[in-house]
């Protein structure tokens, strides 16, 4: 019979750490501070395009932690990254940046690197950032083996010339790089609201989660950002609020964790207020998963 306490292996919840001055020491710390069940970090500047090397005690005692007490943890690719953009530099140095985001993944025993899926820049056109897509970010993942942590795509909430912003937008790119094995979807709740997805309501989340199923297929959904909404549901605004206070509320989260394409499916907050602001939120919820 199952348990009605889902507990953590149903979904572990965590949140985003700074890791500035030691993936290890600073990042898991914080990490332990907030009760966090799986955490996310950034490996490079995300604004940025430095590709810096890791510090490997720091990487050692990083991963061996988070395998002692079974924390998944993921890395964040920098903002910068577009492979749609009509800028070649830019296009090229994503490349190198991601590269180097999965390999610091791998050395620290990452699961998932998560990148946005990027917008047609310059008045391009769709068809032809995605083959861009396809040209520049299908070798990347033919480099991937089993050992190498899985590239979750991030959709966005749908501003400007959004490559990816609504549930369906994932098949035309998951088809532009083959349906990958290595390619798996990170969902992001405020950006899929800000989209259009109301989430809201008595079945709100469950038919979101449907349609992503349906577009898809089972087993891509790899990772969750709990994050409320600032904004009403197709405001296309990527701004995010604590747990319950926001446009989606604490009921949808709830229901998020019920479904079956959820199961074992980490999620992570990325929401204001600081370290108090994200321990209330983890709490709150675990709450709402463990009743």
């Amino acid at each position: 019979m199952k348990s009605q306490h889902p507990g953590p292996s149903r979904n572990p919840i965590g949140g985003h750490v700074p890791v500035a001055g030691g993936l290890h020491s600073v990042g898991l710390t914080y990490a332990h501070d907030l009760k966090a069940e799986t955490v996310q970090v950034f490996v490079a500047n995300p604004r940025g395009w430095a590709t810096p090397v890791g510090d490997p005690r720091q990487d050692e005692a990083f991963r061996a932690a988070c395998a002692e007490e079974s924390i998944p943890a993921y890395v964040h690719a920098p903002y910068l990254i577009n492979f749609g953009s009509h800028t070649e530099a830019t296009v090229e140095r994503s490349v190198e940046s991601l590269r180097h985001s999965l390999r610091r993944g791998r050395a620290i025993g990452a699961l998932g690197v998560v990148v946005h899926t990027g917008s047609a820049t310059g008045g391009g056109e769709r068809s032809v950032a995605l083959k861009q897509v396809r040209e520049y970010l299908l070798p990347l993942l033919d480099e991937l083996t089993d050992d190498d942590p899985y590239l979750l795509l991030e959709s966005t909430a749908g501003q400007g010339a959004s490559l990816c912003s609504r549930t369906w937008d994932f098949g035309p790119y998951f088809e532009a790089l083959d349906a990958h094995p290595k390619l798996g979807v990170c969902l992001d709740t405020c950006h899929i609201f800000a989209a259009g997805h109301d989430l809201t309501g008595p079945n709100g989340m469950h038919q979101t989660l449907d349609l992503l199923l349906d577009t898809v297929g089972e087993g891509r959904l790899k990772l969750i950002h709990a994050n409320d909404s600032k904004d009403m549901v197709g405001a296309h605004k990527d701004r995010h609020e604590n747990i319950g206070v926001g446009h989606i509320g604490e009921d949808p989260f709830r229901a998020l964790m019920t479904h079956p394409a959820t199961e074992g499916v980490p999620l992570i907050i990325e929401t204001p207020g600081g370290k108090q602001g994200h321990a209330a939120d983890v709490e709150r919820l675990k709450k709402l998963r463990d009743g």
